[in-house]
């Protein structure tokens, strides 16, 4: 499995990338993890890059998981399976206000409970801004190019359990 999960904040990610994974030993990565630096400063793309290429040459097996069309651009050419998850803007944001803490991402749940405001404007700009972060038309032009296998999610019960 070389696998990558492409869609907005709050769009099922991390939780598709989880079972998917099951109890399988497949690394997994957030590019969260590798897209910023401590405080909220993106990191400057060639280091982003890098610490990605060491991931895709140390591993088999993965899932990468984003928005970060720069990043995942990079990932492209090593997948076997694209799914670009669009289940709403709406739908997004009702799972960003019920996400756990995500003590990989934030030091405190308070510290995670700071950034919501933020996240969930970042959200909803989705389909409007125009970033190094991926919108809605771009992701799907994108995943529409990509010649491997591919699967469109659109289905708003990823986080259902």
């Amino acid at each position: 499995m070389k696998l990558v999960l492409l869609g907005n904040a709050g769009a099922g990610k991390s939780t598709m990338a989880r079972r998917l994974i099951g109890g399988r030993q497949i690394p997994r990565l957030s590019l969260d993890e590798i897209a910023w630096d401590p405080g909220p400063q993106r990191k400057p793309l060639h280091e982003s890059l890098e610490l990605l290429n060491d991931f895709l040459k140390t591993n088999d097996q993965w899932v990468i998981e984003g928005c970060y069309s720069d990043l995942v651009e990079a990932a492209l050419a090593q997948c076997t399976e694209l799914r670009f998850l669009n289940p709403g803007i709406e739908v997004c944001v009702a799972h960003c206000h019920r996400r756990p803490w995500e003590p990989e991402k934030f030091s405190s749940a308070r510290q995670q409970d700071a950034m919501l405001e933020q996240l969930v404007l970042w959200v909803k700009q989705y389909e409007i801004r125009d970033d190094a972060h991926e919108h809605l038309e771009r992701s799907g032009r994108r995943a529409a190019r990509w010649y491997g296998k591919q699967t469109i999610e659109v289905a708003p019960y990823l986080l259902a359990s």
